[in-house]
């Protein structure tokens, strides 16, 4: 799995399959984060929620909108603050440096948040793993993920200019792309946490501390 590499065309026929597969509940669930976004302290666990909700998705499970509510989403909290501070920083300064680093970086670890919570590995790890992961692959990530944008941006732009229904056809087709973009990344992430799997795999293990006389 390590040296296969992304693929735009296979890419976004999986994720059309696959967002068809979990289309209701998806919007479902992007409807249910939406209305809830505003809420203090349960914004944390929904968005760890639709990570969750994500990382589900590679795995083929069934998904369950309500699943972004659950008490368990709230058990990383702290790594999770502290992710998004090296996140921000890091791409920050980047940014600084004419500004494509800036870019570069934010997608290499673009993927540390999911590692964080599934392979529940430290923050810095989980940047390290997301770069390492990534590496060679970041402009076709660009390209999927900047086609997929378009293409939604533009059906809903189309459907808005038709008189009178026009607005609600744009909507309708706002979640329904969003449903797609999450499938998307759904099938991103699968791709590059089965290289992690293999990264972690083939690191060297650590030798046993010595016995103590």
């Amino acid at each position: 799995m390590a040296n296969k590499k992304l693929e735009l065309v296979p890419t976004l026929s999986e994720a059309f399959e696959l967002g068809i597969k979990n289309l209701f509940p998806l919007i479902l669930a992007l409807i249910l984060y939406l209305i809830t976004i505003w809420i203090p302290y349960l914004n944390v666990g929904t968005t760890v929620g639709m990570y969750r909700l994500i990382i589900d998705m590679t795995k083929g499970k069934a998904i369950n909108p309500l699943a972004i509510f659950d008490k368990d989403n709230f058990t990383q909290i702290g790594d999770f603050f502290l992710l998004l501070a090296f996140l921000g920083i890091g791409v920050s300064v980047a940014f600084c440096f004419m500004i494509v680093p800036g870019f570069v970086l934010g997608i290499a670890w673009g993927y540390a948040m999911y590692l964080l919570i599934e392979k529940k590995v430290l923050p810095l790890e989980a940047l390290s793993l997301s770069y390492k992961a990534t590496y060679g692959e970041k402009w076709t990530i660009f390209l999927i993920e900047i086609l997929v944008t378009l293409l939604i941006g533009i059906v809903c732009v189309l459907l808005a200019l038709i008189p009178k229904v026009g607005p609600v056809f744009s909507l309708i087709a706002a979640l329904v792309g969003c449903s797609f973009a999450v499938a998307v990344e759904a099938v991103l992430y699968r791709h590059f946490s089965a290289k992690v799997d293999d990264i972690l795999g083939s690191a060297p293990a650590q030798p046993a501390p010595a016995a103590e006389e």
